[in-house]
């Protein structure tokens, strides 16, 4: 695997809504599970998924003290990295809005369909 390939690997980490979320909920202070469960009104084997791979990746840290593992983000780059985010954000807001090349590609657990060209391409 090359270094682009490692890169988009690490950006698809953030690449998700409740991954996202997770992220936006631990920025400021390490939680528990059950805190983020309760904080974005997911479910706690969803949101344990998303969270070993957000760890497996790198991204967050878990450290346990008695029965609870917390989790926080990895370091100060991380936290700088999406508060990055979000001011790129502010200033491609309306582009994002409007923009829908993104959605040509519908891709899925089961299955991978790539819009291109208006044709779909099968792997």
């Amino acid at each position: 695997m090359d270094y682009l390939d490692l890169k988009v690997k690490f950006l698809k980490g953030f690449a998700d809504r409740t991954r996202l979320e997770i992220l936006e909920s631990i920025k400021d202070a390490e939680k528990t599970v059950l805190q983020i469960v309760s904080e974005i009104h997911g479910n706690q084997s969803n949101i344990s998924q998303h969270l070993a791979c957000l760890k497996g990746c790198g991204i967050v840290t878990a450290r346990q003290e008695g029965k609870y593992i917390y989790y926080s983000l990895r370091d100060e780059q991380v936290r700088r990295l999406l508060t990055m985010f979000d001011t790129v954000l502010g200033d491609v807001e309306q582009q994002v809005a409007s923009c829908d090349k993104n959605d040509q590609c519908l891709c899925g657990k089961s299955e991978l369909k790539c819009l291109t060209k208006r044709r779909i391409i099968s792997p």
